[in-house]
């Protein structure tokens, strides 16, 4: 309202007192009383500019019609104006912030409704009510963040916190609709004050979200047991079963109270007010920044309780392999429990939290996920470019086995935005490990071919090169899947000649099992290796075999590695068929005729002892040459009695045979020898000393064979 309105107004009212007939009936006015105390009587040119003062003091942007009635009395409308004018001067600042908030939710919802108004020449002044507004939330933060003991964020009570998230939604909302008008000076101030002000809510906001996020616990029973790193295989065969029929392991899904990594949903949820908050006040950079660090530092405390530590490639390089065995366990442990269980849970936090903005959940945990996986990569990366050695070979194929589970789950763990780049990288690295896997397999090969040692075993027992060999590709056998597929894929392999070489189907492994059953020539590659490596080792043992002077004592020595041998491939179904019946029935035979030799060598030349050739003369029998043939066998059963006391045969079914064998081929023949001849010595002293043995000393005499407790085995020249 303009001063020419007042004045006319004020004319038009004395006007109307002029004329007594339009006369109204005398209004009291409440504040009349106090206006005369206040304002003293003056001509109605100095009673107009009073009013005009008046009017100049109220805001620009409120209209206010003044009028009065015919008695020349204040209308309602002018005096509620005055009123509003006077509150405002004895009050500025309301104390009800619930009530400005009211206001400063309307001026928004107000000014977005005529935001692209073209009929609109200016910007709007800024309200009284927005400084109010700023002043106040001022004082609120104060509250909470002021002085040296600041309010926790979980000593607020529900509605209060609520309140406050609302009202820094609000002022965030005010300063994003003020900074349309930045370039406008009069919008200066209050732009300056109500982004000073949303930086300290910011800022408390902030180091809230933090707190929280860093207040988490690692659920215990994340653990998993050592044995899952190395498998066994069985096991490993009832767990892919039970994952096809839709069985999953307790431990390879958290468990519903800890299925956002050591939050509750309570706590969730006021993360992701807080994500909002942040972002909505332009601090989303900081968010991120916020969240990245926390939970960057909780994934890794969860590798270290799970025994995995950081190494460079340098460390793994000077580690001796004992602690690097460890360390390989360990990651297999922390790999797997990664992707079962760690990274499917990180992201369902990833995604509460940052609910509304999808795009930034998405980024975050590929930050975190990919971080994790280079650590981990790098890692197996390290293992094989360590020197390779036969007794890394199980390890080397837990990490390959470990990488190629990973491989097929890449894409439903993993943002598409990276899960080829870490898809390729896994292969490579996987790749990289069958390399040295098959380098490893050869290195077998070549270690029992230059194995030269020239120092006989005491006793004729197992070698201890047969013991190591036979362990060794009994766990090999283990891997024969794992194997099969490295051989294929890097096909290093020495083939046989072109008349049994290999015809592998890459394609269809079933198949060729199933063409393997049917032709013997047929041979997975793998499976040519193993027989190869027997092969091997059968040529080291005979020539081991020949390092004994006494061929009886070679017999023992192969039979005791031959007989390891298939004990070995007997108990373990996975190699015996990898060797196949064939293979298996062909080594029983040469271990039987093993055993032909060694009684033929040995006992052969003690029943020529008992031979009846020669003894009678003209019907009666030769007593110089009985005598002779008693004093001979004495004597060689006694040598073979205490030299054969100290041979080893340690499998008890083997040196059962062995023993009653033995028995079988003397005994009758000695009673049958004894029970003819022996009554043609003089009883008495004649007979004792020629007739040393009955037959049962014979066969106790026998028992006592091969048990390594006679005569130290030295004293026999071999």
């Amino acid at each position: 309202m303009d001063a020419e309105k007042v004045t006319q107004t004020s004319d038009q009212t004395k006007s109307n007192d002029n004329n007594p007939n339009d006369k109204q009936p005398e209004i009291s006015d409440p504040l009349s009383s106090k206006d005369e105390t206040e304002i003293d009587p003056s001509p109605a040119d100095e009673s107009k500019s009073a009013e005009a003062e008046i009017v100049e003091d109220l805001p620009k942007d409120v209209d206010v019609i003044k009028t009065t009635n015919d008695d020349g009395a204040k209308t309602d409308d002018t005096q509620e104006g005055e009123d509003e004018v006077k509150a405002e001067d004895a009050s500025p600042l309301p104390p009800d912030l619930e009530k400005v908030s009211e206001e400063i939710d309307q001026f928004i919802f107000d000014s977005s409704n005529l935001k692209g108004d073209d009929n609109e020449s200016k910007p709007p002044d800024v309200p009284v009510f927005v400084e109010q507004f700023v002043v106040l939330v001022e004082a609120k933060i104060d509250d909470y963040d002021g002085g040296d003991a600041p309010i926790r964020w979980s000593q607020l009570p529900e509605k209060e916190a609520t309140t406050f998230l609302e009202i820094i939604d609000r002022i965030s909302k005010l300063l994003t609709y003020l900074c349309q008008f930045s370039s406008e000076y009069k919008y200066a101030y209050s732009i300056s004050h109500v982004d000073g002000v949303l930086q300290r809510a910011m800022s408390y906001i902030e180091e809230e979200f933090k707190s929280i996020l860093y207040d988490y616990k690692i659920n215990p029973d994340s653990d998993i047991d050592d044995s899952s790193a190395k498998p066994n295989k069985k096991a490993a065969d009832d767990t892919n079963q039970d994952a096809e029929q839709g069985v999953v392991p307790e431990s390879a899904t958290p468990s519903e109270e800890n299925k956002f990594t050591g939050y509750s949903e309570e706590i969730v949820t006021t993360l992701n007010k807080f994500s909002k908050a942040l972002i909505a006040g332009g601090y989303e950079s900081e968010c991120c920044q916020v969240y990245l660090i926390a939970r960057r530092k909780a994934l890794e405390e969860s590798l270290h309780k799970l025994g995995f530590e950081k190494y460079s490639i340098d460390d793994v390089q000077k580690m001796n392999w004992d602690s690097l065995e460890r360390e390989v366990t360990a990651w297999i442990i922390t790999f797997r429990h990664c992707t079962n269980v760690i990274f499917s849970s990180e992201r369902k936090l990833a995604d509460a939290v940052f609910a509304d903005q999808p795009s930034i959940a998405e980024n975050i945990f590929s930050n975190l996920s990919r971080g994790m996986m280079i650590q981990l990569l790098n890692f197996a990366e390290a293992i094989f470019m360590t020197k390779r050695a036969a007794e890394k070979l199980f390890k080397f194929l837990d990490i390959y086995e470990t990488l190629s589970d990973f491989l097929p789950l890449v894409d439903t763990i993993f943002p598409v935005s990276y899960a080829d780049e870490l898809k390729a990288e896994a292969t490579l690295t996987r790749s990289r490990l069958g390399e040295s896997i098959v380098s490893i397999f050869f290195e077998l090969e070549n270690s029992i071919q230059a194995d030269s040692n020239r120092i006989p075993v005491s006793g004729g027992a197992v070698h201890p090169l047969t013991r190591y060999i036979m362990n060794y590709l009994e766990y090999v056998a283990e891997y024969r899947g794992t194997l099969e597929q490295v051989f294929r894929e890097h096909q290093m392999i020495e083939r046989a000649d072109s008349t049994t070489g290999s015809d592998f189907d890459c394609q269809n492994p079933q198949a060729t099992q199933n063409t393997h059953q049917a032709s013997s020539n047929k041979m997975s590659p793998f499976e040519t290796h193993m027989i190869k490596v027997m092969d091997l080792l059968d040529a080291n043992l005979e020539a081991k075999s020949r390092l004994y002077k006494d061929t009886s004592l070679s017999s023992i020595f192969m039979m005791n590695n031959g007989r390891y041998i298939l004990q070995k491939i007997k108990g373990s179904p996975e190699i015996h068929s990898l060797m196949g019946d064939k293979w298996y029935r062909k080594r029983s035979s040469e271990l039987r005729q093993y055993h032909k030799n060694y009684q033929r060598e040995t006992w052969g030349k003690l029943l020529q002892c008992l031979n009846h050739e020669g003894l009678n003369v003209n019907g009666k029998v030769n007593k110089p040459i009985l005598k002779e043939r008693f004093k001979s066998f004495n004597a060689l059963f006694d040598e073979i009695h205490k030299t054969q006391s100290s041979w080893v045969i340690s499998d008890e079914q083997l040196q059962s045979e062995l023993r009653v064998s033995i028995s079988n081929m003397v005994i009758p023949a000695y009673r049958s020898f004894l029970g003819r001849f022996s009554q043609t010595f003089t009883p008495g002293r004649q007979t004792e000393k020629y007739v040393k043995y009955q037959p049962e000393e014979i066969e106790t005499h026998i028992d006592e064979l091969f048990d390594g407790n006679a005569t130290p085995w030295g004293r026999k020249k071999l």
